[in-house]
């Protein structure tokens, strides 16, 4: 059984939307998912966004390149995290994964955005 998995990944064009989901397998501190990573072809993962918890709040924070295009949230149970992507540009063409605090991974899933 996966522990999470990943879903919504497509080819679009330049300019479109995707809204991916990662659904996890529980609601213990583990299995959540909270954060969204991607890998390109021959590079490395890198940081995408991720909601964390601070004094009682849940906050997001992305990586510079995702503000103000990327939107992460979650499902009210906590065990479905989203990512909607909006403004897709070439360079957001890579595999996304979603983790969580325990560093368990997803397979991944396909995005690519055609010019």
């Amino acid at each position: 059984q996966e522990r999470l998995v990943e879903s919504g990944g497509d080819s679009v064009q330049a300019g479109g939307s995707l809204r991916l989901s990662c659904l996890g397998s529980g609601y213990s501190f583990c299995e959540v998912p909270m954060k969204w990573y991607r890998q390109a072809p021959g590079k490395a993962r890198d940081f995408v966004a991720e909601m964390y918890l601070e004094r009682g709040s849940i906050y997001a924070r992305y990586a510079d390149s995702m503000k103000g295009r990327f939107t992460i949230s979650q499902a009210n149970d906590n065990r479905t995290l989203y990512l909607q992507m909006d403004t897709l540009r070439p360079e957001d063409t890579a595999k996304y994964y979603c983790g969580t605090r325990c560093a368990w991974w997803g397979q991944g899933t396909q995005v690519t955005v055609s010019s």
